[in-house]
């Protein structure tokens, strides 16, 4: 079923699917990625925790109603995938203040948003990602207002669900990004992946972290973290 190697990323392999021209594998790598690439390592294990949370999750929205690239996991490290035209931007949304948007505007660390917030970063490792408006995004993403407006809307449906599951899972979601990619019909659809590396996630009851900030920060095993998350996952929440 697997056919040849079409691209390698810092987190996954993308591979070609025999006989089916719009399906890819993904397969998810050891590798652990900082500070848009300049910090690395690798983990035995961590290519594992991330397909399944991330299938869990995708498995999770696509029973509420969430479009996805998702088709299914193969195995403990692949997943099957429809293939999309990525749009070449980060959605993040902020629930909590921490990380980049404490320091550009000054604003208390763990401060709760009322309104969630939506910020786009345009996908460039040579420009690190930068910040930018929805007109940056009209001209340099190739989408349209209308885009952006569904962008947001299903952003603000995802962050809602995602609340709600990892708040079952005695977790809390402070912030995470979000990758959207085209179908060949031009839909638009929630691509990439959803865990710990995408997301920033607090333990509800003694507020440690329990996301990729454990490597960034050198404050604790990710492996360990990982696999409690995916265990609360199994054991605490109906993502079957």
């Amino acid at each position: 079923m697997k056919g040849s190697l079409l691209y390698e990323g810092k987190a996954k392999k993308v591979y070609h699917v025999e006989g089916q021209d719009q399906q890819l594998i993904l397969s998810y790598k050891n590798d652990a990625t900082a500070f848009n690439g300049k910090k690395k390592a690798e983990f035995e294990g961590k290519g594992r925790l991330n397909n399944l949370i991330t299938s869990k999750i995708f498995q999770y929205l696509h029973a509420q109603g969430i479009s996805s690239h998702f088709i299914k996991a193969l195995n403990d490290t692949e997943q099957q995938v429809y293939k999309t035209e990525i749009i070449p931007l980060e959605v993040v949304i902020r629930n909590i203040a921490t990380g980049s948007i404490t320091k550009r505007l000054g604003i208390e660390e763990k401060t709760v948003f009322l309104q969630p917030i939506i910020e786009l970063f345009y996908k460039d490792d040579s420009l690190d990602d930068p910040l930018i408006n929805d007109e940056h995004a009209k001209l340099l993403a190739n989408v349209t207002e209308y885009d952006l407006d569904d962008l947001k809307i299903e952003a603000l449906k995802i962050n809602s669900l995602l609340k709600k599951v990892f708040l079952e899972a005695g977790l809390t979601l402070v912030d995470f990004k979000l990758e959207f990619g085209r179908l060949p019909d031009g839909s638009i659809v929630l691509a990439d992946e959803i865990s710990p590396d995408t997301c920033r996630l607090w333990d509800t009851k003694t507020g440690e972290k329990m996301d990729k900030d454990v490597f960034r920060n050198d404050i604790g095993d990710l492996i360990e973290v990982y696999q409690t998350i995916l265990n609360r996952l199994e054991e605490k929440v109906c993502v079957k």
